[in-house]
């Protein structure tokens, strides 16, 4: 057996006052929004913070790329090259696409910690679509993905490092419609990198294009081109000689419908000059049917023809039999 302790030994640990514990840390936010009174923990200075300097912006966008299962290699490079492309993204495990994928992407957008997530869903092997939304609150945009050309298969000349910061640029007819201007608005947040993220490079090589045309949202990547030797180094603004070269990849984005929520919700805009992959394949197998239905008609034509003309017989046809 062993001896029992003393009293003064057992004594309990006095309980820390709940003026001594740590303070309660404040709402997160999606932008990060934080007062320098916060940060100091000084509730004295808040009226010279609202007078003087302007709240803290720090940019914690962070992007979940993923992909629907069953799709195919062409778009699979695709999905991969938008990654290297952006330093502030994180990729997860293929999703199912069934009904329930909104509330599936939006649990793993919340576990991944992200704001914002592009989804490429496969169907039939064929048709691309793009679901581009900002979690978990929307809004959110379905587009069809056409023209692709990956880096691996472009064999571009342009080369620029990874993980530095892009230029953003946009046309000019961004600004002529309310829904441009909100994919204008997406397309900025999910595409720029933030400026001290652990994985982007503190400059800017390489331009990204977003331009419009016939309705459909092109993206371009372009590297810039500084040619200069150690002997002589380009100007600060010498921008007349620099050249963009260009990188990859390309592909074509098609508006269908723009969403108030996160992968779904009330329809904000829906794109009237859409025409779904589906209706263009059953138009052409119509067109390709209507040739076949055409020879039918012209071979019972023929012999119509040839029965409400009968030939009259020929005199001289049993000259030769003898």
């Amino acid at each position: 057996m062993g001896k029992k302790r003393k009293h003064s030994e057992t004594a309990a640990v006095a309980v820390p006052k709940k003026d001594e514990a740590a303070p309660e840390r404040p709402a997160r936010t999606l932008l990060g929004w934080k007062d320098k009174s916060e940060v100091n923990g000084d509730d004295s200075q808040v009226k010279d913070v609202e007078l003087d300097d302007s709240p803290i912006f720090r940019n914690k966008e962070k992007v979940l790329v993923t992909c629907s299962r069953r799709i195919n290699f062409r778009y699979r490079h695709l999905m991969l090259n938008v990654v290297s492309l952006l330093p502030h993204c994180k990729k997860d495990n293929k999703v199912e696409s069934m009904e329930s994928k909104g509330a599936t992407l939006n649990e793993l957008v919340e576990l991944k910690n992200c704001s914002s997530c592009l989804f490429f869903e496969c169907r039939k092997g064929k048709d691309l679509y793009l679901w581009m939304a900002k979690c978990p609150n929307g809004p959110s945009v379905k587009f069809l993905v056409s023209a692709v050309h990956t880096m691996e298969e472009l064999k571009l000349t342009g080369n620029h490092l990874k993980g530095s910061r892009p230029i953003l640029t946009f046309s000019t007819n961004f600004e002529k419609d309310a829904h441009w201007r909100l994919l204008k608005e997406m397309l900025l947040q999910i595409f720029e990198t933030p400026k001290d993220h652990r994985k982007a490079k503190p400059f800017h090589d390489h331009v990204f294009v977003f331009s419009i045309a016939d309705d459909h949202i092109w993206f371009r990547n372009y590297q810039i081109d500084v040619p200069h030797n150690e002997t002589d180094k380009l100007p600060r603004g010498g921008l007349e000689q620099m050249n963009l070269v260009e990188v990859g990849p390309r592909f074509c984005l098609n508006p269908i419908k723009i969403f108030g929520g996160s992968f779904g919700g009330p329809t904000l805009y829906a794109n009237p000059l859409y025409v779904s992959p589906n209706q263009v394949r059953a138009l052409e197998k119509r067109k390709k049917s209507g040739k076949y239905a055409k020879k039918i008609k012209a071979k019972t034509r023929r012999k119509m023809h040839e029965m409400s003309n009968p030939l009259e017989p020929d005199e001289f046809a049993d000259t030769w039999k003898e």
